[in-house]
């Protein structure tokens, strides 16, 4: 008996590649809480800023670890932050993605917006094929490099 020529040849939705994860983006207390965050919910960017959610004052290793828990993305210009001991163990712990602007010298609010908006692809390819936890550079070209994982 021959097969039914009129069965479907379209995939099944169980097939199908999963959607991207929609990332949300965490700007930390060095990057300020308007002109960045601004510029990146301009490009179609979720984002969650720090004085919203913690103190000013609070420990890098305490938001660090609920932004973690939460699978924020963390955008920073501390570049200290990778050094110091405590907020790596934080980091590592919580599973947090980073990035660092490192970029020397001053540089606007406008300008790092327009950097991290840039490097918005860049950031997003890393996330989706780099397990967490792991801390990249941002450097001012836009151009992304994985430092620890």
């Amino acid at each position: 008996m021959a097969a039914n020529a009129d069965t479907s040849k379209k995939p099944s939705d169980a097939s199908l590649p999963s959607p991207p994860e929609r990332l949300v983006f965490f700007v930390d207390r060095s990057l300020g809480r308007k002109v960045i965050p601004d510029a990146l919910r301009a490009a179609g960017e979720e984002v969650r800023v720090h004085d919203d959610f913690f103190p000013q004052d609070a420990k890098d290793e305490v938001w660090l670890t609920d932004v973690g828990r939460r699978g924020w993305v963390v955008l920073t210009k501390d570049k200290h932050i990778r050094y110091r001991e405590v907020e790596v163990r934080a980091l590592l712990a919580a599973k947090v993605r980073a990035f660092i602007l490192t970029a020397k010298g001053d540089l606007s609010g406008t300008e790092v917006g327009q950097i991290f908006v840039k490097a918005m692809p860049a950031m997003k390819k890393l996330c989706e094929n780099t397990a967490p936890p792991f801390i990249a550079r941002v450097s001012r070209d836009s151009s992304v490099s994985l430092i620890k994982h």
